[in-house]
């Protein structure tokens, strides 16, 4: 019988447990909403990104990457409208000091706030307070504040002393990666001279001074996003729009997503830059259902217009055969790697009774699990057993990620390799010496059967595919 993770708290417990994730320096008390990622959250966390890149870049011909810097001129964020208007509604407790979302409080009495004006949200923070519903999260005051606005930018003193840190020397740390992308068309056309439409993707760290973050790695104030812009002819925006949505939908259902747990979110209010946008939820035990993982926008010219129009550089692009001269529109794919980590592990653990003991494992795709193989000596003690398994140890740890254990009983080992994931657990006993074959135990099923060593590479490989 299989019992999802049913609260945040729990999850939490078990990736520090098992060494995916741990609160960023825990040892002074913590930074709130900035974790750290452990031996095999790093291995997880490197195979997704892998894995969005091999579909995204190497699988195509029409996609180039890229990994722009977290620093950019602060004229950047000027152009694309961060400065003026990149923040949250901001609502505080008079008693305990308490932060608080002011949207998700309306939200969470069926108010839709999503990019609502600060007029709107106190007009309806109002209606409520006057009733006594509007309570602080932490002591339950109704001593609230009206709601203001919280610039999300994370301030930096790049290359300036920090006591004359000012508005017009200070330098922002990125708050999403696309920016970079836009900054860097003119040479990627100039370099690889790629032909409409084409895509530029990347992996890279972003950062947001959220007002709010108690949603473990779900929203953090440090985070990474894998991003691809479209660059396109704006009557072809429509087609291509359509296909990456089916793209996208099918990668997650290719790495074991069932397709019941997503779900098309359709934004209704838009950026004004925007004509349609579509999020992709997954749904989390967790946190209580369905949350976006990736978005996927049309953005039309407004980015390579507002950038031409700031730098004086011509961002414009001519069609060789039709001579046309038109600036792109763009159409973008942003996910949240935090968020898709957390998904797949949301997704794949389990709790199941085996001969009347609790087993926990995380069935997750084989292509993502951070180790591969395991291989135990049956006895720890026999050194005949520890080397040839060492020796087989040896040989697999070449061509994946691959663990040699030799503490605790048989059915300990596999315990700790089902915790984090590994689909192949190999064993060397005596027979091992004679027959030159090992017990290779399947992660899911837990089916054995004896493999020829000569040929337990082959096996793999073809398993593992």
């Amino acid at each position: 019988m299989k019992k999802e993770i049913n609260s945040l708290e729990k999850m939490a417990s078990f990736c520090k447990r098992r060494g995916f994730i741990f609160l960023s320096s825990e040892i002074y008390g913590g930074l709130s909403a900035v974790y750290d990622y452990g031996h095999y959250g790093t291995l997880l966390k490197n195979n997704i990104r892998d894995a969005w890149w091999k579909h995204m870049v190497q699988y195509r011909d029409d996609i180039y990457g890229l990994d722009s810097a977290i620093f950019m001129h602060p004229t950047t964020w000027v152009a694309s409208g961060h400065v003026e208007g990149f923040d949250d509604p901001q609502v505080d407790c008079k008693d305990c000091k308490q932060r608080m979302r002011a949207d998700h409080l309306l939200e969470s009495f069926g108010i839709d706030a999503d990019k609502a004006s600060l007029d709107f949200i106190n007009k309806e923070l109002d209606k409520l307070k006057k009733e006594k519903k509007i309570k602080c999260i932490s002591c339950g005051s109704v001593n609230v504040t009206p709601a203001k606005q919280f610039s999300l930018m994370v301030k930096s003193n790049l290359g300036s002393p920090t006591d004359v840190l000012s508005e017009e020397n200070v330098i922002y740390l990125r708050p999403e990666t696309c920016g970079g992308i836009y900054l860097e068309y003119k040479n990627m056309v100039d370099s690889v001279h790629p032909k409409l439409p084409f895509g530029i993707a990347q992996v890279g760290k972003a950062f947001r001074n959220e007002i709010v973050a108690r949603q473990f790695v779900f929203r953090t104030r440090e985070f990474e996003q894998m991003e691809m812009q479209y660059f396109l002819h704006p009557k072809e925006m429509k087609e291509k729009y359509e296909m990456w949505k089916d793209i996208r939908w099918k990668w997650y259902l290719e790495y074991g997503i069932p397709e019941k747990k997503l779900n098309w979110y359709k934004h209704e209010v838009l950026s004004h830059y925007a004509s349609e946008a579509y999020d992709i939820e997954f749904d989390f035990q967790c946190l209580g259902g369905f949350k976006e993982v990736e978005g996927i926008h049309t953005r039309g010219d407004w980015d390579l217009s507002q950038h031409s129009k700031h730098s004086g550089e011509d961002l414009t692009y001519t069609d060789e055969e039709t001579k046309e001269k038109f600036t792109p529109h763009i159409m973008e794919t942003s996910a949240g790697l935090n968020r898709i980590f957390l998904m797949f592990i949301d997704n794949s653990y389990t709790e199941e009774e085996v001969e009347g003991e609790k087993r926990v494992v995380l069935k997750m795709d084989k292509r993502l699990s951070p180790v591969k193989t395991a291989v135990f000596p049956l006895l720890k003690n026999k050194p005949e057993l520890v080397k040839e398994a060492q020796k087989i140890h040896q040989m697999l740890k070449k061509k994946w990620m691959s663990e040699f254990d030799t503490s605790g009983s048989i059915g300990k080992r596999y315990r700790r390799q089902d915790e984090i994931g590994t689909p192949f657990c190999i064993t060397v006993d005596f027979e091992s010496l004679s027959d030159k074959s090992v017990t290779v135990r399947e992660r899911d099923t837990m089916k054995q059967e004896r493999i020829k060593i000569e040929n337990l590479e082959k096996y793999l490989s073809k398993e593992l595919a």
